[in-house]
């Protein structure tokens, strides 16, 4: 048997085999921002499938500029919390630890609720077009500059946040600083060309993510409850970008985070195998974290069934987040365990936008048409 299956302890949550549901927006939230019971059925078939891990989509933390997408779940008000706790507890039922993922749009926002105007560490748009998987879009929308006010608004709304999901029941956090969302901006130069504390150089770029992150730790109550971060170069429109400082600035990045009390890194690219660095480095982002830190690991980006073993070797003390294979297979631990075939994600579950809804629609049509092959 393979080592994913291995039990897994990550701050004194016992976990029963290596796989992790990697975070992915579903865009089926009410209007509101709370959670509904299709989302309750969503998570909960994870928990019931064997993964011992959930991380949740992308939750917004404030009700000023971190909403993202139309129907993305908050976590900033006593409803959407109180509505989370239903999910939590489904989850829970099943024996799965859940984490939520704390995100903040930044310049990458497509629908706000309560403004329409974007913040980010400079005025830069994002690159290339919204992405119409999580609904309809006139274009990125030009970005305001934070002033001293709106840090103080992000930071409240994380730290908020960390309360708040730890009064629903969740296992833990994770701060999401990929994928081109705000944390993420600051960590890149496209993003961020301040001229002052906050820009500049790595050390001066990743400044607010490392306070962030400690803010968010020095703000959680239990004693197992976790705080990770999401962490790596590209975003979802720029899946080229690289740091100019190559190497030098994950192991910066690490470092700071690991000052900052960090429970876990969650490295993500294309490939967890590329090579992603300038300058001719031969490292991926989660052999820098694994070099450099003794930080638990949650490694992704194109894990499945054909290369899970070997990346559970390469990375004997890393758990596996999956993605698009956990959506086509929400019981894929026990289809690997058992010997079942593993099937490929049909993007058509997830049209002409990714919501539930559209993929619940899809589920019942195929079935219905394999009862009557």
């Amino acid at each position: 048997m393979s080592s994913a299956f291995d039990d897994f302890e990550l701050k004194g949550h016992k976990l029963d085999n290596r796989f992790v549901v990697a975070p992915m927006t579903r865009t089926s939230a009410d209007s509101k921002g709370k959670p509904t019971e299709l989302m309750g059925d969503y998570y909960a078939r994870f928990a019931e499938g064997g993964w011992p891990l959930i991380i949740s989509e992308g939750v917004y933390t404030d009700r000023q500029a971190s909403q993202g997408y139309v129907n993305q779940p908050g976590i900033t008000d006593a409803p959407q919390t109180d509505a989370w706790k239903q999910v939590v507890e489904r989850v829970h039922k099943h024996g799965a630890k859940f984490i939520m993922q704390l995100m903040h749009a930044g310049a990458q926002f497509q629908h706000n609720e309560y403004t329409d105007t974007p913040i980010a560490p400079s005025e830069v748009k994002p690159k290339g077009e919204p992405l119409a998987l999580y609904g309809e879009s006139d274009g990125w929308k030009p970005p305001k500059a934070m002033d001293e006010s709106d840090f103080d608004a992000v930071m409240q709304g994380f730290v908020g946040s960390v309360n708040r999901a730890e009064e629903a029941g969740f296992d833990g956090v994770e701060l999401h600083a990929a994928n081109g969302y705000l944390l993420n901006e600051f960590l890149s130069e496209h993003f961020n060309q301040r001229g002052d504390q906050w820009g500049g150089d790595i050390g001066h770029r990743l400044k607010f993510v490392a306070m962030v992150a400690k803010a968010c730790k020095d703000a959680a109550k239990g004693e197992n409850f976790i705080v990770g971060i999401r962490l790596g170069q590209i975003t979802v429109t720029d899946p080229d970008y690289q740091w100019p400082e190559g190497e030098d600035a994950m192991i910066k990045i690490v470092k700071a985070l690991k000052e900052a009390g960090i429970d876990y890194i969650h490295t993500t690219d294309t490939d967890v195998s590329r090579k992603p660095f300038k300058g001719g480095s031969n490292k991926t982002l989660a052999e820098i974290v694994q070099e450099f830190s003794d930080i638990p690991l949650i490694v992704n980006g194109g894990i499945d069934e054909s290369n899970y073993e070997h990346i559970a070797a390469h990375y004997p003390n890393a758990l596996l987040a999956l993605g698009k294979k956990a959506l086509a297979n929400p019981d894929m631990p026990k289809r690997l365990k058992d010997g079942e075939t593993i099937e490929d994600l049909e993007f058509a579950m997830l049209q002409p936008t990714a919501t539930l809804e559209n993929e619940w629609q899809w589920r019942d049509e195929h079935d219905k048409h394999i009862e009557a092959d």
